[in-house]
């Protein structure tokens, strides 16, 4: 089974043995890939959609492989005990925050979580601190134009409040592969919407800076990458 750039990049970071929870798993590529080349001990796929789970159960029997489906959302129907590593992608930051904030279990720091989010990246790192998740990691994948960032997070970390313009970049982010050039792209983006702003006939002052710092952190970090 072939997977996109974005989901072999997920794939790549499940530990060997994993009993896996696939959320939002829709036709069950990841987790039936994961099967079949014998990386993971057992899977679990959940979907809010029934025709994606039909069509992930119409996968795995294709593939010979067992697959554990669940209609519900998020880690509704998933217990603690039955898995060790949670994979959540190709969703808002938003959501995923939302779908870990109804299983508390994750906070314990016995489960590792990676997390794709499609947007909100920051808004995400924000929630993961203030709710004690430590980010061990940050992959950065390309598909097709776009630049995605795969998360390694557990929970049993220390609480850390922050503004959202510290949560541009993270120390793990630093540490990635290819960091300098999404650092780049991110930069380009951020200061075209700062001078739209700065440009608006009616300036929301409040705006404009905060938007500054967070151009400017993207900045600075780029500097300490040279």
């Amino acid at each position: 089974m072939v997977l996109t750039p974005r989901l072999a990049c997920i794939a790549s970071l499940v530990p060997q043995g994993a009993r896996l929870a696939d959320i939002g798993t829709d036709h069950g590529k990841l987790p039936v890939s994961l099967l079949l080349a014998g990386r993971i001990a057992a899977a679990i796929g959940s979907d809010i959609g029934e025709g994606p789970l039909a069509h992930a159960a119409r996968n795995a029997a294709e593939h010979g492989v067992s697959l554990s489906l669940r209609l519900a959302a998020g880690l509704d129907a998933v217990g603690p005990e039955e898995c060790d590593t949670v994979s959540i992608a190709g969703m808002g930051g938003q959501t995923i925050a939302e779908i870990l904030a109804a299983a508390p279990w994750c906070e314990r720091g016995q489960h590792l979580l990676l997390l794709q989010p499609m947007t909100m990246v920051y808004e995400l790192r924000q929630w993961l601190w203030a709710h004690g998740y430590a980010i061990a990691r940050e992959t950065l994948c390309r598909e097709d134009r776009r630049q995605y960032v795969v998360l390694s997070v557990r929970g049993g970390a220390e609480k850390a409040e922050l503004p959202l313009w510290r949560c541009v970049v993270s120390p793990a982010l630093l540490q990635a592969d290819g960091a300098k050039d999404y650092l780049r792209a991110l930069f380009v983006k951020e200061k075209r919407a700062l001078d739209g702003m700065e440009r608006a006939s009616a300036i929301d002052k409040a705006r404009v800076g905060a938007q500054r710092r967070l151009v400017s952190e993207i900045q600075q970090a780029l500097e300490g990458l040279q």
